[in-house]
């Protein structure tokens, strides 16, 4: 019992002792040179993208942000709009931000990427926010089958900005009203 008492007293004394370490290095890092400003800014919040611009495909269309439907399915936004995954990235962060669009409806005719698939590595993609854009630069493209979505493809574990674009492409199931594949545009950030 004796031991167990002594024990806990070092406990106690160490973690005091850590503590008052603390407060003086504190204490000394907030005093720093007379006058010395010792804060940072943190960078300022992105907010909710805005808008997307393609110029190589005739795309400026407004962006709204999605999320799951109970299915777990991605929502899709209206026609005339594109839409960001908005429980990842945002477009200019680190990771690989989404941003999808119809490609065309049977009501109003072709949609937001209608051209998707015409794009080429080297064209440029636009994301606006209120008081800032970051632009991409396409790498590559792909077309798979829905039902092979390439999401470890799309969703990869990067560190740095990247974009991918997806709409639907492909052959027309007239029985099911829908695309059979999906087109995905990859891209990466622009640094100047």
């Amino acid at each position: 019992m004796g031991r167990l008492l002594g024990i806990a007293a070092a406990a106690v004394v160490a973690a005091a002792v850590a503590i008052t370490i603390a407060i003086q290095l504190d204490r000394s890092a907030t005093a720093g040179s007379a006058g010395a400003a010792t804060t940072t800014t943190p960078p300022a919040e992105l907010g909710a993208p805005t808008r997307v611009t393609i110029p190589a495909i005739g795309v400026d269309a407004p962006l709204v942000g999605v999320g799951l439907k109970p299915d777990g399915a991605m929502q899709t936004p209206d026609f005339g709009v594109a839409a960001w995954y908005d429980k990842g990235p945002k477009p200019g962060q680190p990771g690989p931000a989404v941003v999808l669009a119809h490609v065309d409806s049977k009501a109003h005719g072709p949609d937001v990427f209608h051209r998707l698939r015409e794009l080429k590595p080297g064209d440029r993609v636009s994301v606006h926010y209120a008081d800032r854009t970051t632009t991409f630069t396409v790498t590559g493209k792909e077309q798979t089958a829905k039902t092979a979505l390439p999401t470890s493809k799309i969703w990869s574990d990067t560190k740095t900005p990247v974009l991918r674009l997806i709409t639907c492409g492909g052959a027309f199931d007239r029985k099911a009203g829908s695309y059979l594949d999906n087109i995905i545009v990859y891209a990466d950030e622009l640094v100047t």
